[in-house]
């Protein structure tokens, strides 16, 4: 495949993705055809050590927004790149972050919709709709619709998962400054060999799960 066929497809799906959004937008709100939709989307469920962030964005109408998908599928350059282009032409965006000392008191998922309250209360626009990555978040009074592995399938969420990525790797690059014993700039607080081994070896730091790190420590 040619460079110039990579750019078209990606831009076909980026708008087939678009169009799926607002279709179920539409099935949930029937009669409107122009709806200010958020996507919301999260990053960092898994790890042991740092925040849970989420994104939510409102996309403009008419912009074509050609390799935004799934966060996780994407180089981190990309996603950077990615980054800068939502923040410069969303509508609204916001990302919003839970500590690990609210995912230990309330658990991860109730911590995950915590920080997607905060990322929906912190847009500037109101949404009409939110569109999110298999989820319904309590506590919230707004239209909403939970789509399986809505941030390969829907463009709104696909930035969503960009901005809290970005967002979270961002956070876990000035916590390696900190606490540069972890080599959190390398895993992000993940839970892999070389994370596990220096928690073993050093202790946890602040920012570590406690409800998480019981097996290793």
């Amino acid at each position: 495949m040619t460079r110039k066929e990579r750019e078209e497809k990606a831009l076909a799906d980026s708008r087939q993705r678009r169009e799926y959004e607002l279709e179920l937008a539409r099935e949930k709100l029937p009669g409107r055809e122009q709806l200010l939709l958020c996507g919301i989307d999260e990053a960092g469920r898994g790890p042991l050590a740092g925040p849970v962030a989420a994104g939510a964005v409102i996309l403009p109408y008419g912009e074509d927004f050609p390799y935004i998908n799934d966060s996780k599928k994407l180089t981190p350059a990309k996603r950077d790149e990615m980054y800068d282009l939502i923040v410069q032409k969303a509508l609204s965006w916001s990302v919003g972050l839970a500590s690990p000392e609210e995912i230990d008191s309330l658990n991860i998922l109730q911590a995950t919709y915590l920080a997607m309250r905060r990322a929906i209360n912190g847009l500037k626009i109101r949404p009409e709709i939110l569109i999110n990555d298999a989820v319904i978040i309590p506590q919230v009074e707004l239209p909403q619709v939970k789509v399986i592995k809505g941030d390969a399938k829907c463009l709104s969420v696909g930035a969503a998962s960009i901005l809290a990525k970005v967002t979270r790797d961002r956070i876990m690059e000035q916590y390696d400054r900190e606490y540069p014993e972890y080599g959190f700039v390398g895993h992000k607080g993940y839970g892999t060999a070389a994370h596990i081994a220096a928690l073993q070896a050093f202790g946890p730091c602040p920012i570590h799960r406690k409800s998480f790190i019981g097996h290793f420590v």
